[in-house]
């Protein structure tokens, strides 16, 4: 099994589950009205982009998690001979990208830049 996919994963699943928690408790929990899906957010928001926001804000955790389970079966030995690299290459480069957009958007003030960045350099070295 590939230590670094291994180590990639479990860097992206913890990475969904702060992610999740961490908005449940410090945004959506003030927005929350009574409902699982919070509706508020007025003058700001209207109720429907409220709901739309903790549904998307969520969906990252989802996907996360999804390639947190896709980089887990390309840690073995024959998924990853199946794969010739090309979604390691491409999973490294969205993790790239995206821990440069959380980077840039916020000066570095969200811990989520770091997470991602580590989850790409992980993967990279997967190919070595």
């Amino acid at each position: 099994m590939n230590a670094w996919l291994v180590g990639a994963a479990a860097v992206i699943a913890l990475t969904g589950l702060a992610h999740s928690v961490g908005g449940e408790w410090l945004i959506f929990r003030a927005l929350r009205r009574g409902g699982v899906v919070p509706s508020g957010g007025q003058p700001v928001l209207r109720g429907y982009q409220t709901r739309i926001l903790w549904a998307t804000w969520h969906l990252v955790t989802v996907l996360g998690w999804a390639l947190a389970a896709l980089l887990l079966w390309l840690a073995l030995p024959e998924a990853r001979a199946a794969s010739g690299g090309v979604i390691e290459r491409g999973a490294a480069l969205t993790l790239a990208a995206g821990g440069a957009l959380v980077l840039w958007s916020n000066r570095g003030r969200h811990p989520g830049w770091a997470a991602l960045l580590t989850a790409a350099v992980l993967v990279w070295m997967s190919q070595r």
